[in-house]
């Protein structure tokens, strides 16, 4: 395999906020070998490697025209590599979009994830923020990650060496590393019964977030003891407008673009309503949503 690379790249097409400028080029690791030539291009362009995924958390706000998008090619199908009890440890690549993840575990009867049911992005893109919803995070079924860093190449490290926060996932080694695959532990149940809990999740989110909508997900992360969307509600962001940009009226904690939104007028609206929350409550609200 040789490196996939791509040139002038529209983040508009690339995330689910469908806004953006346009990066400089687009790296695709479709195997380990690619890695190496993953550095030397590197090293060789002045570039500023991001890491993307499926773009579900990421607002592109600055100038991004020096950037250059890195992806992982992974396979359609996790691997099973073995049993602990009656846990399943199986293998998938950091590129696997999260929702086959769970369609496979759906299928296969192993349960621990339904919690994370319709959360969009990679099983790469899931770790590095540790994300969760309805008291399920990554951190809960990971064994272990494969990360790639330009000094060490490839390795394995525990998921128990790991320091694992709210969204927040850092493997100990320098800052400038890739997640290239996942080790994970489900229990054995039942397809019917995985179904089932992933359908309650689901319904849940459907009745209460805008999951069809141009999203990025959450835009703000929870404070400590109290909920970021409630504070918005009451600071009056809740289905609040700025150009082609609102926060949802089903939920204000998540942006919407309707249309013709643009990085600018989301950047606004995000500092007002951070700004008035601050004033209101006196409580300094952290992005959730990765801004470059």
């Amino acid at each position: 395999m040789a490196l996939g690379i791509r040139r002038h790249i529209s983040l508009s097409d690339l995330t689910t906020l469908r806004m953006g400028g346009e990066a400089a080029c687009e790296l695709t690791v479709r195997g380990e070998t690619d890695f190496d030539e993953l550095s030397d291009f590197l090293l060789r362009e002045t570039v500023r490697p991001f890491v993307i995924g499926k773009g579900s958390n990421l607002l592109a706000a600055g100038d991004v025209s020096d950037l250059a998008l890195v992806r992982i090619q992974s396979p359609a199908t996790p691997e099973q590599v073995g049993q602990d009890g009656d846990q399943v440890i199986f293998r998938a690549g950091a590129g696997l979009h999260l929702p086959a993840l769970l369609g496979w575990a759906f299928k296969s009867g192993l349960s621990g994830m339904e919690g994370l049911s319709g959360i969009p992005g990679t099983v790469g893109g899931a770790v590095a923020m540790n994300a969760g919803s309805y008291g399920t995070e990554m951190s809960q079924v990971v064994r272990r990650v494969r990360v790639w860093t330009p000094t060490e190449g490839l390795e394995w490290i525990d998921a128990a060496e790991c320091a694992w926060g709210y969204r927040s996932f850092d493997p100990g080694r320098i800052s400038r590393y890739m997640i290239h695959e996942v080790e994970f532990a489900l229990s054995e149940s039942t397809p019917e019964k995985v179904k089932a809990a992933m359908k309650e999740t689901m319904d849940r989110k459907k009745a209460g977030q805008p999951i069809a909508a141009w999203t990025a997900g959450c835009v703000f992360k929870n404070p400590v003891g109290d909920s970021a969307g409630r504070l918005l509600d009451q600071a009056g962001f809740k289905g609040r407008e700025h150009g082609g940009c609102r926060f949802s009226p089903m939920h204000a904690n998540f942006l919407e673009n309707t249309g013709e939104g643009t990085a600018r007028e989301a950047v606004e609206l995000i500092e007002a309503a951070r700004e008035e929350v601050a004033k209101r409550f006196d409580v300094k609200l952290e992005t959730e949503v990765i801004i470059i």
